[in-house]
């Protein structure tokens, strides 16, 4: 009777060793590079942070500032960040050489792209055809201008007509409104921002031809892992898209709560303007109506497909990357979470 009872007594005391939580399991560390200096477009990658849900899913995230959304993918490539917030195509180019060390896509938050063309709303650009007749501005190297040929050639325009001047990213709205050019390629999120900085009505005083309007449909900025990550620690890649996609969801119910609190991490940060910004690029790039059919996150893959050969003759590549190369879905939240909230 003495060995059975200390053989029960040995049992219980094994069953009631729980099993390890999700809180005691080991944390991952990983470093994330944002594309820019903090902006409202960020303000989800701060509220995941502030409200623990990285921490909930036994994440230690540290963000960064970036210097570019091309940059987020070399910063990852480099081995220096594990995850980032960057440009789909930059993932496409890179791909084309180096498939095995290119990070991947895991989320797309950017649906559409904010490439598009920024003219006076009494400027002599009227309809794309008016483009051989005007002065283009651009900054060297920008992707609104790589792909400016491949939005020609797309509309029975002749790229060899047209009339570029390269400008400096911080003057090209100035040289605008001061007549020295009659349109420039721009990134609308940075450039619409700019010109309410100016006092402007971006909507009543300017026309906007969006390249996604007129035959060149890519996707754009999203959540980027490293391939070791998503090989290595395929929860920890879940647990921090699990941790993103709640924040965004929450930081669209209640816009001026989650600037607030990025005002934390930026003092100087001007939260009317910024406030602005998240309204702006979640109403013109992120609840798109592919989004509302597909979840946050997702792709179309013949979209993609044909983003990725869009985008592979804009740059020349000597090789097109497949699409599993480029994004991969596994690791998305079920699409029920993934649902665009409606903003306020």
């Amino acid at each position: 009777m003495s060995s059975w009872l200390r053989m029960a007594a040995t049992a219980l005391m094994l069953s009631s060793v729980a099993a390890p939580t999700r809180a005691e399991a080991p944390v991952t560390r990983i470093k994330f590079t944002l594309d820019w200096k903090i902006q409202g477009i960020h303000a989800w990658f701060y509220w995941a942070k502030a409200k623990g849900y990285f921490k909930a899913e036994n994440l230690d995230v540290t963000i960064d500032q970036g210097e570019g959304s091309a940059a987020t993918v070399t910063r990852i490539l480099s081995g220096a960040y594990d995850a980032g917030f960057g440009d789909i195509n930059a993932i496409i180019q890179n791909a084309a050489t180096r498939p095995a060390e290119t990070p991947r896509m895991v989320y797309m938050i950017y649906s559409k792209a904010p490439f598009a063309l920024l003219t006076k709303a009494g400027g002599p650009l009227t309809s794309l055809k008016d483009l051989p007749a005007t002065r283009i501005g651009a900054p060297a190297g920008a992707a609104a201008l790589k792909l400016l040929p491949v939005l020609a050639k797309n509309n029975g325009i002749d790229p060899a007509g047209l009339t570029i001047t390269q400008v400096a990213p911080n003057l090209q709205e100035q040289m605008l409104l001061q007549g020295q050019v009659d349109c420039i390629a721009v990134f609308s999120a940075t450039s619409y921002m700019n010109l309410v900085s100016l006092k402007l009505d971006p909507d009543k005083d300017f026309r906007w031809f969006f390249y996604s309007d007129h035959g060149i449909d890519l996707y754009s900025n999203g959540i980027m892992v490293s391939p070791k990550l998503a090989q290595e620690k395929p929860e920890a890649v879940k647990g921090l898209l699990r941790a993103i996609n709640r924040a965004i969801r929450e930081t669209i119910a209640d816009p001026q709560a989650a600037i607030d609190l990025l005002a934390t991490e930026e003092p100087l940060l001007k939260k009317d303007i910024e406030l602005r910004r998240l309204g702006y690029v979640y109403g013109s790039l992120i609840d798109t109506p592919e989004a509302r059919q597909l979840g946050l996150g997702d792709v179309n893959d013949e979209r993609l497909k044909s983003s990725i050969a869009i985008v592979a003759s804009a740059f020349d590549l000597a090789k097109q990357p497949d699409a599993a190369q480029v994004f991969d879905r596994s690791f998305l939240p079920l699409k029920a979470e993934r649902l665009p909230p409606a903003i306020h």
